[in-house]
């Protein structure tokens, strides 16, 4: 019986076609291999290869690449990710800021942006690798402007305050989807824990970042919702991407988001008062982020 609803389950999940407009771009020069080689050289993580990130091949291409930090094992299982979980990562490696402000150096960065797994393993979480990271860039590379796209620490804003202490340029935090299928997509953080993390950002005068994806079954008035919520507690700059099943054991693609879906969510939110969005099908976070520091 278990076996027979089993197959009819699966037999409910309607896959839906990849349109024209979602054809991704592969690296093909020379660049793409440095990036590649100086990322693989110095054993670092990259958002960019864990989260099957179709602006790799763009990004690499054009040097630059989003480092992830605390190793490449997330202590959470959001059914959206493709980074590999466990509730015992390895250790951190003492060196890694080290090897990520060399790194950034190296590849003659004007702007960095770091990200980091999930370390709920870790009585801080991670927050003071996060500042000896920061620190080292500075340290390394001080004409670098960095951007961080911090995790949620389990909502204790004192660690939220660490890395506000150390006065990057934009910290980002995303609260990834919409508040009712907040629960079905992420694991452990809830919308309203994000909220209060974006809230601390921007009350410290740093400005204030986040990121969503569509295509998971939300509906305008949900995104538009998300969208005065944000600017509610303080955000200034967003990015709005299509959401890309990496794998079938993570959640469907509900619906491929028209381009011109994205166009007309960004001018609404403009209109709501954010000062920056990137809206398109494959905007990620980190996507054209020194934009956002130029702007």
């Amino acid at each position: 019986m278990q076996e027979e609803q089993a197959r009819a389950s699966k037999r409910t999940v309607v896959r839906v076609r990849k349109p024209e407009w979602l054809k991704i771009r592969l690296g093909d020069n020379s660049t793409f291999t440095d990036t590649k080689q100086t990322i693989e050289g110095h054993g670092l993580n990259t958002i960019c290869h864990s989260g099957k990130c179709p602006n790799q091949g763009e990004c690499w291409s054009a040097g630059t690449a989003t480092f992830m930090i605390g190793g490449a094992v997330c202590t959470r299982a959001c059914r959206f990710c493709n980074t590999l979980s466990s509730k015992t990562p390895a250790p951190l490696d003492p060196l890694e800021p080290m090897k990520v402000a060399q790194s950034i150096k190296k590849m003659n960065l004007r702007h960095a942006v770091i990200t980091s797994v999930d370390r709920d393993d870790l009585e801080d979480y991670g927050a003071a690798h996060w500042v000896r990271t920061i620190e080292e860039i500075r340290r390394v590379a001080p004409e670098v402007t960095i951007e961080v796209l911090i995790p949620d620490f389990n909502g204790r804003l004192d660690y939220v305050d660490q890395i506000i202490a150390c006065r990057p340029r934009i910290i980002s935090h995303n609260l990834e989807t919409i508040r009712r299928l907040t629960p079905e997509v992420r694991h452990i953080a809830t919308y309203d824990q994000s909220l209060s993390v974006l809230k601390r950002i921007a009350e410290s005068g740093i400005p204030a970042k986040t990121g969503i994806m569509l295509g998971l079954g939300e509906t305008e008035e949900e995104v538009l919702e998300l969208i005065d919520d944000a600017h509610a507690v303080g955000v200034s700059i967003m990015t709005i991407g299509q959401y890309l099943q990496p794998t079938r054991r993570h959640l469907p693609v509900v619906e491929y988001v028209h381009p011109k879906q994205f166009a007309r969510l960004r001018t609404l939110g403009l209109e709501r008062g954010l000062r920056h969005i990137e809206s398109g099908p494959l905007i990620r976070s980190s996507y054209h982020a020194e934009r956002h520091v130029l702007d």
